[in-house]
């Protein structure tokens, strides 16, 4: 392994019996693997210990964190809690890049290996990611063979089920915020502080995400209101979540889900929900949404990282007090 190529998994973890080996299985394998990967058993009441346990006797770099049961699984607030139950137990320092990552993923096999260096070649990109795709009928999750349905992700942004991030700029942006759109705020942040964050859709970065994205465990519905609620605490405009409603809706599920979205986000204005507590990255927010409705999200952060490249400093020193303290 490289000196400049250590990197740390950490994954929060619950009830993930059914997809856990083919995670495991694709993780280890990889050409570059990780130095070590902390899993937090938050609480499982499936077969999920027994094999954590079975593969963390075969593998040194395995280290599980177990969580007693809390009586239900809390998304959000309760993903973000269990990761630093895991990232309290190491040194970040002794690592290049840390990975929130969770245990649903079928990577392809040089995956990190091609993140890290697209990071050497362009050492603004403090997080950076592939694209998620899950099983079409004709698939059923076995293979990368078959029909495979995109997510829909975009390119600014890595997404929130495999974040890999520089540890430099995760200690700058102070780390994840515990609420819902944790995994919008901190690509946000990044180009605040001079970062790139970014998504590629390269067939060699193309992974499966075996549970799709927003499906909650109470259903899509629930899900992509949940997404709604978030970008209201975020800081979106209801203008910008109106277009990004109405492109979704053109997504499967068809209409249900962008339908869904917009009303967890009005609903939360309605009721005059809470909102992320920083004004300086709410006005940042909307100035970036405003020129992504007017140019297009493509051009609007390619403006924004060329404005932002004289605030970029990888050696600033991290704030004192983390946002997820």
């Amino acid at each position: 392994m490289s000196e400049n190529r250590r990197y740390c998994l950490i994954s929060p973890c619950r009830d993930e019996a059914e997809f856990l080996r083919r995670t495991l299985d694709s993780v280890l394998g990889q050409t570059v693997p990780p130095a070590r990967w902390v899993i937090v058993d938050d609480g499982s009441t499936d077969e999920t210990p027994e094999i954590l346990a079975e593969y963390a006797a075969k593998h040194d770099c395995i280290r599980v964190v177990p969580k007693p049961n809390r009586g239900k699984r809390k998304v959000g607030p309760g993903v973000i809690e269990a990761f630093y139950a895991g990232y309290d137990t190491i040194d970040p320092n002794e690592f290049d890049y840390v990975c929130k990552i969770d245990v649903d993923l079928d990577l392809p096999l040089r995956y990190f290996e091609t993140l890290m260096e697209r990071m050497e070649e362009d050492p603004r990109i403090g997080t950076c990611s592939g694209k998620p795709y899950f099983p079409g009928p004709t698939n059923a999750g076995k293979n990368f063979e078959g029909e495979l349905i995109s997510e829909a992700c975009g390119d600014e942004m890595s997404v929130g089920m495999i974040k890999f991030y520089q540890t430099r700029c995760f200690q700058q942006i102070g780390g994840f915020v515990r609420q819902v759109m944790w995994d919008g705020i901190d690509s946000h942040r990044c180009r605040m502080l001079g970062w790139k964050a970014c998504a590629w859709d390269d067939p060699e970065l193309r992974f499966i995400h075996l549970r799709p994205m927003g499906s909650s465990h109470k259903g899509i519905f629930t899900g992509r209101m949940r997404h709604g609620f978030g970008q209201w605490f975020m800081g979106t405009s209801l203008s910008y979540m109106t277009a990004s409603a109405l492109f979704r809706m053109t997504r499967p599920p068809i209409l249900l889900g962008g339908l869904a979205m917009w009303w967890g986000y009005v609903r939360s204005m309605i009721t005059r929900a809470p909102r992320y507590d920083d004004l300086a990255f709410r006005k940042f927010l909307r100035r970036y949404q405003r020129n992504c409705l007017l140019h297009g999200k493509s051009a609007a952060t390619q403006q924004l990282n060329d404005q932002c490249a004289s605030r970029f400093n990888p050696n600033a020193t991290a704030p004192t007090e983390n946002s997820h303290g």
